[in-house]
């Protein structure tokens, strides 16, 4: 019923209008509006002092989430990998938790756990660390949208790995450490690169979380996110849209690393 040429075109040319006003048409928009003023304003808008720190904030926070995320999403999808223990199942399906929570929700867990009035934010207080509405409530946050990226990147990998590698290995004298790095990491590495990629293209463009719990101040908390929202707020769309370009294009480049990370492993 499905196979015929009738169908088959309706079907193409359906995916492909969806594509086209799902991303493309709003994509063309953005950058139509960042220079609908002609490119001096644009510069102005992208070379704003504010703008600028607002969105160098955002990739020095996204970055520092993002080595945090490589760290600890290779430690916990090697173990829940490798290892049987009880509630193992149910920890791995509370890894996609943040997909499934508004990014607000996780925001305001933030700010009810580390607040200044919670336990945490009290402790942290009284020897000299402020965590919500500083910078570190930032990265927490970041942290919690992007905590699934590199954990099912890697899991796929070391499902697939051939446990042979790691006995050879073991009989040949190699200890479980070098073993590790020399055959169990290369492997997973095409993984944690491309899942960090995604989680630092996730942390620029978070809002949700962010805004609740990073305090707004200008080029101290402010990230870019937050800022477009305050000049779509001010009335000033042209502005808002020349910084969305210059994360919308950060995040094209990434993407096309990821890409191209993934190209390489399946040897395509």
């Amino acid at each position: 019923m499905f196979r015929g040429r009738g169908w088959s075109f309706g079907f193409r040319t359906a995916i492909i209008l969806y594509f086209f006003c799902l991303i493309v048409l709003p994509i063309f928009g953005i950058y139509t509006q960042s220079f609908s003023l002609g490119w001096t304003p644009f510069w102005d808008s992208v070379s704003d002092p504010l703008a600028w720190k607002a969105v160098l904030l955002t990739v020095k926070l996204a970055v520092i989430a993002t080595l945090i995320n490589m760290a600890l999403g290779t430690m916990i999808g090697w173990v829940l990998i490798r290892y049987r223990f009880p509630g193992r199942s149910f920890l791995n399906s509370l890894v996609d938790l943040p997909f499934a929570l508004p990014t607000a929700v996780g925001g305001l867990l933030i700010l009810l756990l580390l607040g200044p009035n919670s336990l945490v934010g009290s402790l942290a207080a009284s020897v000299g660390i402020e965590i919500v509405f500083h910078e570190p409530a930032i990265v927490i946050a970041m942290l919690f949208v992007t905590f699934p990226f590199v954990i099912r990147a890697i899991q796929p990998l070391l499902e697939e790995l051939d446990k042979s590698e790691e006995e050879a290995s073991y009989t040949l004298g190699a200890s479980k450490a070098k073993t590790f790095f020399s055959v169990i990491l290369p492997t997973m590495l095409p993984g944690i690169l491309s899942g960090a990629m995604l989680a630092f293209s996730r942390g620029l463009a978070e809002f949700g979380a962010v805004v609740l719990v990073a305090g707004n101040i200008p080029g101290k908390t402010l990230v870019a996110s937050v800022y477009i929202f305050g000049e779509i707020e001010s009335n000033n769309p042209q502005g808002a849209a020349a910084v969305s370009v210059m994360l919308l294009t950060l995040s094209f480049l990434i993407l096309w690393l990821v890409n191209l990370l993934q190209a390489r492993r399946t040897g395509a």
